[in-house]
């Protein structure tokens, strides 16, 4: 009888603590669908974010990395090529929102797919004269195929436990106001 008790206890408490992760949960969505405006009216709020398969990419000195490195950040997850126009109409912007975000609370990586390997990424930085960004290739293009990603630009918003939280496909002005209203929510967790 104590035994049965003590487990209906339990339950109740195991139910009241998942109720009340699930509404943090739907109410941090609602606050993120509310700044879904302006430049980011095409971001899709997840409902229900779940933790983005890991991969591996290359940096410009040839040293690999792993997107996990990165937990612990909220992190801009761009996926992007140098023949890709609008990818290449957005990246200035995306160069300005690490200027103005980067810390030790937040990072822009932004993963090149091109197939010609880190040569061509660095060469066409450098010719925009993309200054706050590292230079990052995966020409393997198993990041992208990993998590969903089927066109470029597209851009995932993960939160410091590397769980999706936003996605947008198709260029946007990450530097804009309602860029890093959106990107500030999710850094303090609002």
């Amino acid at each position: 009888m104590k035994y049965t008790k003590l487990k209906s206890a339990l339950i109740g408490l195991t139910l009241t603590f998942t109720g009340l992760g699930v509404a943090t949960s739907t109410a941090f969505s609602q606050n993120l669908n509310e700044l879904a405006v302006g430049e980011m009216k095409n971001v899709t709020v997840a409902s229900n974010p779940e933790t983005i398969s890991d991969f591996a990419f290359i940096d410009a000195k040839g040293k690999t990395h792993q997107i996990s490195d990165f937990k612990g950040k909220v992190v801009l997850l761009n996926f992007w090529a140098t023949w890709c126009a609008p990818c290449r109409e957005e990246m200035p912007s995306i160069d300005q929102l690490q200027a103005k975000l980067g810390s030790d609370s937040f990072e822009v990586v932004a993963i090149s797919h091109d197939l010609q390997g880190i040569e061509r990424v660095t060469k066409f930085l450098n010719a925009l004269k993309i200054q706050n960004l590292t230079a990052y290739n995966d020409k393997s293009l198993k990041s992208g195929r990993l998590n969903g990603v089927f066109g470029l630009p597209a851009t995932l918003i993960l939160d410091q436990q590397n769980k999706e939280v936003a996605r947008m496909v198709g260029p946007a002005e990450w530097d804009s106001e309602e860029a890093i209203d959106l990107l500030k929510a999710v850094i303090e967790n609002k």
